[in-house]
């Protein structure tokens, strides 16, 4: 990923993983999610925020590719990049790694959209939120 990311760290808890002892697959896109949360506040906006806009940001595609697993206790630092940057859609990328051994655990990504929630149909994204995406995108179209 390129330097133009956020990064964040969580801890796994014992409820994320499974009868291996290892986190279950689908825990991946929650961790996906908090670390998208995070990356927003560091953009000065919220959840709460888009809500009370009347902007809601449904997912249209979610992808993660399982290199490594990752265990009860480990700290994992999730990357966040925004790969693409369209009108009413953008995608953001996650690399997820082991934060002691560096090693890498999980790529993803989250294919958002941006719609009215009253309409229920696509919108172009706020000018607000455009702008404060736009310089850590690696492609406007």
């Amino acid at each position: 990923m390129s330097t133009k990311s956020f990064k964040t760290s969580l801890r796994v808890t014992w409820a994320d993983t499974d009868a291996a002892g290892v986190v279950h697959y689908s825990n991946y896109f929650r961790f996906f999610e908090r670390a998208e949360e995070e990356f927003y506040a560091s953009l000065g906006f919220t959840f709460t925020d888009l809500r009370d806009s009347g902007l809601w940001l449904p997912r249209v595609e979610a992808f993660c590719q399982y290199k490594k697993p990752s265990r009860y206790n480990d700290v994992l630092e999730i990357e966040v990049s925004v790969e693409d940057l369209r009108e009413k859609v953008f995608r953001l990328g996650f690399k997820v790694t082991n934060k002691a051994s560096g090693d890498l655990l999980t790529l993803g990504h989250l294919v958002i959209v941006a719609a009215d929630k009253q309409a229920g149909k696509a919108t172009k994204i706020p000018l607000s939120i455009l702008e404060k995406l736009r310089p850590l995108a690696k492609q406007i179209l």
